[in-house]
């Protein structure tokens, strides 16, 4: 695998606009990490979903509120966390997708997609507010 470690840490505007840039971080940072193609695809999938989860349902598009994306780098993992400034949520409640019920519904996937493409995911909810999305991808050594 890739021989860098480290951090990176972004703020942004809780804009939609800056999706694709996050998106394109991650991937970079995962091909940086010589993660094969399809992982690169998930994680910036993942990425994605979790950011624009953050922005929308979080933040509520507030653009005076932000979103903070860290990236850890590490030389079996990379482990990125997406926080927003929103009320936080239980992410049990989170209807599954695959139930008959939920089938036909334009949203309520994100997260299981998140869960499915990435080795682990852990959700932080602040008693203050704020939710902290935890997710790992491990390299394939």
């Amino acid at each position: 695998m890739g021989s860098y470690a480290g951090m990176v840490r972004v703020t942004v505007r809780s804009q939609l606009n800056y999706v694709d840039l996050l998106q394109a971080l991650a991937e970079n940072i995962a091909r940086l990490m010589k993660f094969d193609e399809d992982s690169i695809f998930w994680v910036g999938m993942s990425t994605r979903e979790c950011v624009a989860n953050a922005i929308c349902h979080g933040n509520r598009l507030d653009g005076n509120k932000n979103v903070d994306v860290e990236f850890e780098i590490h030389a079996d993992r990379l482990v990125i966390s997406v926080d927003d400034a929103g009320d936080g949520f239980d992410p049990a409640c989170v209807p599954d997708p695959r139930e008959t019920e939920n089938l036909l519904k334009s949203s309520g996937r994100g997260i299981f997609f998140v869960k499915s493409f990435m080795d682990q995911v852990d959700f932080l909810c602040s008693p203050a507010g704020g939710t902290r999305l935890r997710m790992t991808k491990r390299t394939r050594l």
